[in-house]
């Protein structure tokens, strides 16, 4: 007994010690914490998303002197949604401040959101103190394994590091923000124990900067031509190319070739040229899935094939390179090359830089004419948008879900910034709902989180201030980050939470429903056995924002264009009836509930 307490006392000694701030043998009178904020700063950072807690709070006193702002959240899922969705809107990596144990476990979701949809994103968490490691103190993450919490982010981040000592902390941030954005970007973590925010450390150098991989000019030349010979080429675009697409525009139109795109990249080609063929997959066209299945030579850029976008690689719908077809296929990660289909052409670049040079390469080459082709295209998706239209005009109340769609269309100004969770609000936006060329579509893809909106919204709002930031969003997934709507009033973020309310998660009670006959455990019901929903717009209220609650048809549109003039945060809730979003291609999930499966 006598042993363990003098034990415990000369590590209670040595924490003292070491957590006191003093000058260290090369005269350094700056806290490691100071040191990272500064750094920060001269990487640019202008937002911290995160939460407080013992771990971390001496970060947070160095950012008080800062110019760097802090975002505090309520939920640290809310917080890396509001980071993510700050990096897509901003094209500058999100930074992240979370605590030990459960303040990492909570981010987990939201930073796995961002890995998977190749965002970048900084994860900066606090830890036990050092000399602690192997005890067991509050709130370590540890019953088989002590002091790893790092590894319940390795499965989905680009790299974790655990930073040992101050001194090495400057090195381990400009790595991890080096990682982040370089290559395939994603999310990293730096997981930092407590102590070593407080001892004695060093200013840390300006970071260097290198170009990204170009595409050679010889496999720009090839890719040209197999391009210029082919009878029924196509370009198929990811989410990776998010840039202005006019090279892009400028190779399709030499060529005269129609342009897909994955669920992700919707808005990258304005939805409007006569050229686009649309979304492929699950919700695509018809058109849009037999063109791709039966193009000669298709062009993939930045996409990973995803089996949404892929109908559950089923090449009876939309993808088949079986009987002649040729993939060429452009990404940043070398390992998409080939991953899902068999590649004649590969090539390791940034989609940028090699669609600009495929664009020039083009012009050797005599441009081709396909107006039979165009002819298909407009009628396609005339068709499509005509008849969203015309149900959106429905006065029925509850709304259908292409009614509400309708009003946005109507309502919101053309530079308008969609950011939906799951559901009808992303599948029906992204098939039917037609994106002005100013305006930007921001989903979940990779991870589908529901809950993602709300607080992405946030995020989004804080990078692009002046424009519309409207969070399109389910019952459900408004339920699932009520933190948002506080954060949105404390940021001064004049957020438009529109709640597309059918008191269910509806995507999924609708395919129970169609496989099994009955929905149970996908509705939402009060006590009595009836259909049950929060009161969102009181909610909203409550939190010092505007509430609007739909009670006729003609309501919704006037509550948007309020919220639109009023620059404040606002939630408007939307009674919206269950309908299921058509979904032309194919999932495999529904062959499962048949029993209709092979191994």
């Amino acid at each position: 007994m006598t042993e363990h307490s003098a034990g415990s006392n000369r590590h209670s000694h040595l924490g003292v010690e070491h957590l006191g701030v003093e000058a260290d043998e090369g005269g350094h009178d700056t806290t490691a914490a100071h040191a990272l904020v500064a750094q920060l700063e001269d990487l640019g950072v202008e937002y911290v998303f995160g939460t407080c807690g013992h771990t971390n709070i001496a970060v947070l006193d160095a950012l008080a002197d800062s110019r760097i702002r802090f975002v505090i959240a309520r939920h640290e899922q809310a917080a890396a949604h509001a980071a993510d969705g700050y990096a897509r809107a901003s094209g500058k990596p999100g930074v992240l401040l979370v605590h030990v144990g459960p303040g990492l476990t909570n981010a987990t979701t939201g930073v796995m959101t961002a890995a998977l949809d190749s965002v970048p994103l900084v994860v900066i968490s606090g830890d036990i103190p050092s000399y602690y490691r192997g005890r067991h103190p509050h709130q370590e993450i540890n019953l088989h394994a002590d002091a790893d919490q790092a590894s319940i982010f390795r499965p989905f981040v680009k790299r974790a590091w655990h930073v040992h000592r101050a001194q090495d902390l400057g090195r381990a941030v400009e790595r991890a923000f080096w990682t982040a954005t370089t290559g395939r970007p994603g999310a990293v973590l730096v997981n930092v124990p407590m102590d070593v925010f407080s001892r004695a450390a060093a200013p840390y150098p300006p970071a260097s900067s290198a170009a990204p991989p170009d595409l050679p000019a010889a496999t720009a030349e090839r890719i040209a031509q197999a391009l210029a010979t082919a009878e029924r080429p196509l370009l198929y675009v990811g989410g990776g190319l998010r840039e202005n697409a006019a090279a892009l525009i400028s190779l399709a139109e030499h060529f005269d070739i129609p342009i897909a795109h994955s669920l992700m990249a919707k808005g990258t080609v304005p939805d409007a040229h006569p050229l686009v063929l649309g979304m492929t997959g699950f919700w695509g066209l018809e058109l849009t899935n037999t063109y791709a299945r039966e193009a000669d030579v298709v062009l993939a850029l930045a996409t990973r094939f995803a089996e949404t976008d892929a109908s559950s690689w089923d090449a009876r719908f939309t993808w088949s390179f079986e009987d002649g077809g040729r993939l060429i296929q452009i990404d940043i990660d070398p390992a998409e090359l080939g991953r899902n289909y068999p590649v004649e052409i590969g090539a390791v670049a940034d989609v940028g830089p090699a669609v600009q040079a495929l664009a020039e390469a083009a012009k050797s080459h005599p441009p081709s004419a396909r107006p039979e082709l165009r002819e298909r295209i407009r009628q396609a998706r005339s068709a499509l948008f005509a008849g969203s239209r015309e149900r959106g005009r429905s006065d029925a109340f509850p709304l259908r879900p292409e009614r509400i769609l309708a009003d946005l269309r109507d309502a919101l100004p053309p530079d308008a910034i969609l950011v939906t969770d799951v559901g009808w609000n992303k599948n029906g936006v992204a098939q039917c709902y037609e994106l002005p060329a100013e305006g930007r579509f921001i989903t979940p893809g990779g991870a589908s989180t529901m809950g993602f909106g709300p607080a992405a919204a946030v995020g989004v709002q804080l990078a692009q201030p002046g424009r519309t930031v409207v969070a399109l969003i389910g019952d459900g997934g408004m339920g699932a980050q009520l933190p948002a709507v506080p954060m949105a009033v404390e940021q001064d973020a004049p957020v438009i939470f529109v709640v597309m309310n059918n008191r269910s998660h509806g995507t999924i009670s609708d395919l129970q429903s169609a496989h099994f006959g009955r929905s149970h455990g996908c509705d939402f019901t009060g006590p009595d056995g009836r259909p049950y929903s929060p009161d969102f717009a009181a909610l909203a209220a409550a939190c010092g924002a505007d509430g609007h609650t739909i009670t006729t048809p003609a309501g919704l549109h006037a509550a948007l264009r309020t919220a639109v003039a009023a620059r404040r945060p606002a939630v408007i809730d939307v009674p919206m009836v269950n309908e299921p979003v058509p979904t032309p291609g194919h999932w495999n999930i529904k062959d499962i509930y048949r029993g209709l499966f092979t191994d």
